[in-house]
C-alpha cells in the first residue's frame, strides 16, 4: 500500500531524510523545516501545497517518493499552489507525498573537475569515480558581471581554422555563435575549436546531443585538451529539465576558473536545444507561446545566460564563449537565432551549398562577421581581408555568366584576378578535424599563392 499524506503521522522522519537532499545539492543556510505536500499531479509537472510563501521561481525542491529522494525546479507559484517540474524523467510522484523547498541549486567546482564528464547536476557519469565538491559553491542562475566592471575585449587570439582567423577572427572573452542547419558541420567545427590553445581552461556543454556521439566527442575529438576540460552532458533522452540546466551548470564552471583568473573557452552544443527545452519546461507550467511556438521566457533566459560569459572584472580571467545555433529549416530569421545573433559578438555562418559542394568547414566569408575583428586585425591585415571578400563576392556574382560563356577574359581586371585567386583561397581554406591546427593562416595563404604564380609564370615561359 502506498503511502498517503497524513497529518498525524507526517513527518519529522520524513523532513530528517530530507535534510541529507538539501545539504548535498542546496544552499545550507536554508531550513529544511519548510515543508509541503503534493497536491496534484499532470503530465510535466506536480503541484505543491503549503510551501508557497516561503518559494521564489527558480527555486529547487526536495520530494521523497518510494525510489528514494528527487529534486524538481518550481517554476510557477500561486497562493496556495507552487507548480514544480520534476528534474528526473518518470519518477513516481503520489499525492501526498512530502515535499521541502532547498533554495538555489548549485555547484561547486575545483581544479580536479578538469578531465571529467559530469551531468547536468554535477555527478560523474564517466565511470572515474566521484568527483569532490569545492567550497566555492555557486548558484547555477545568476546574473553577469556590471557593464562597468569589467575588463574591456582586447586581445585578439588563433583558433586554428583558417578561415575564422582570416575572415573572422576571434579575441579573448569574445562570444560566437556558429549558424547552420542541421547536418552541416555545427559539432564538426567546434570540435575543431575545442583544440585552440589560447586557454587555459575548457568546459564544455553538449546539450541534447546524441548519446552515441558523447563518447566519441571526449574521447576522439578532445583527445589529450580534455585534461584541461570538464564536460557537463545532457543527452537527448534526458529529461527538459537536465537539458535546461545543463549550460547553467557549464556556464558556472566556467565562471569558477574565470574568477580564478584563467582564460576559459566555454562550448555549448546547442543553444538552440536549451531553448527548446526551456519551452518544454515553460509549456508545462501554462505558459503560453509567443514566437512561433516559444514563450517569453525563452528569450529571457538567453541574455540572461550569454551575457555571463565574456570578460570578467578587472583582475579576474575571461569566457570566450563559442556556441551553435540551430537554424530551423536553413532559415536564419527564425526566433532563436535572431534573438541570439542580436546578443552575440560575431556569428560564423555554415552554408549547406558549401557542404554540398565539398568544402569544409563549409564557413561563408561574406556572411560571416567578428564585431570585434578589428582588434585581432593588423592594419595590413584589415585591407587584405577586404580586398579578399571583394574578389569572393565578383566571384560569386559572375558565376552563372561565367558558367553559359558569356565573359571574356580582359574585360574586368578585378574580375580577371578573383578568377585567378578565388579558387587558390578556397583550397586553402579546406580544413578536416584531422589535420593540424594552422599556427597562421596568413602564411598558409601567401604560401599558396606564391606557389600558384610561380607555376603560372613557368607555364607561360613553357608556352613561349
Amino acid at each position: 500500500m502506498s503511502e498517503q499524506f497524513h497529518p498525524q503521522i507526517e513527518p519529522n522522519r520524513k523532513l530528517s531524510a530530507l535534510a541529507g537532499l538539501a545539504a548535498r545539492y542546496g544552499d545550507p543556510a536554508h531550513s529544511v523545516a519548510q515543508g509541503g505536500h503534493v497536491r496534484t499531479i499532470a503530465a510535466g509537472h506536480y503541484t505543491v501545497a503549503g510551501l508557497s510563501k516561503h518559494l521564489h521561481l527558480g527555486d529547487f525542491v526536495g520530494h521523497r517518493s518510494p525510489r528514494g529522494l528527487h529534486l524538481g525546479e518550481v517554476v510557477r507559484v500561486e497562493p496556495e499552489l507552487a507548480y514544480v517540474c520534476p528534474i528526473e524523467p518518470g519518477e513516481p510522484i503520489a499525492i501526498g507525498d512530502t515535499v521541502i523547498r532547498k533554495g538555489a541549486f548549485r555547484v561547486g567546482a575545483t581544479d580536479s573537475w578538469c578531465g571529467r564528464t559530469i551531468n547536468a547536476l554535477g555527478e560523474p557519469i564517466d565511470g572515474l569515480g566521484p568527483v569532490l565538491a569545492g567550497a566555492d559553491r555557486r548558484p547555477i542562475v545568476t546574473t553577469a558581471p556590471p557593464s562597468m566592471g569589467r575588463r574591456r575585449v582586447e586581445q585578439g587570439f588563433r583558433t586554428g581554422v583558417k578561415a575564422i582567423d582570416i575572415f573572422a577572427p576571434l579575441c579573448l572573452g569574445q562570444r560566437l555563435g556558429i549558424f547552420a542547419g542541421s547536418g552541416v558541420g555545427k559539432s564538426t567545427l567546434l570540435s575543431m575549436l575545442a583544440r585552440a590553445d589560447a586557454f587555459d581552461k575548457v568546459v564544455i556543454a553538449l546539450v541534447g546531443e546524441r548519446g552515441r556521439e558523447v563518447r566519441e566527442f571526449i574521447e576522439d575529438t578532445l583527445g589529450d585538451n580534455m585534461a584541461k576540460t570538464v564536460a557537463v552532458v545532457a543527452t537527448s533522452d534526458e529529461s527538459p529539465m537536465l537539458r535546461k540546466m545543463a549550460p547553467l551548470t557549464a556556464m558556472t564552471i566556467a565562471e569558477h576558473f574565470r574568477d580564478q583568473g584563467e582564460n576559459v573557452l566555454f562550448i555549448a552544443d546547442s543553444i538552440t536545444r536549451f531553448a527548446l527545452a526551456i519551452r518544454e519546461v515553460a509549456t508545462a507550467a501554462g505558459e503560453a507561446p509567443i514566437a512561433r511556438g516559444f514563450p517569453a521566457s525563452v528569450f529571457t533566459e538567453l541574455p540572461k545566460l550569454l551575457e555571463r560569459a565574456g570578460p570578467g572584472e578587472e583582475g579576474k580571467g575571461t569566457i570566450t564563449a563559442i556556441i551553435s545555433i540551430l537554424v530551423d529549416g536553413d532559415n536564419h530569421n527564425d526566433p532563436i537565432a535572431d534573438s541570439t545573433r542580436g546578443i552575440l559578438d560575431g556569428h560564423i555562418v555554415l552554408d549547406r551549398t558549401l557542404a554540398d559542394e565539398g568544402r569544409y568547414p563549409p564557413i561563408n566569408p561574406l556572411s560571416s562577421i567578428s564585431r570585434l575583428a578589428r582588434k585581432a586585425w593588423s592594419a595590413d591585415q584589415e585591407k587584405l581581408v577586404s580586398r579578399l571578400k571583394t574578389l569572393i563576392h565578383r566571384f560569386e556574382e559572375t558565376r552563372d555568366l561565367r558558367l553559359i560563356g558569356g565573359y571574356r577574359a580582359g574585360s574586368d581586371a578585378d574580375l580577371d584576378m578573383a578568377i585567378k585567386q578565388v579558387p587558390i583561397l578556397y583550397e586553402v581554406l579546406k580544413q578536416t578535424p584531422s589535420d593540424r591546427p594552422t599556427a597562421d593562416a596568413y602564411a598558409d595563404l601567401a604560401h599558396a599563392l606564391k606557389a600558384a604564380n610561380n607555376a603560372g609564370n613557368a607555364n607561360a615561359r613553357a608556352r613561349a
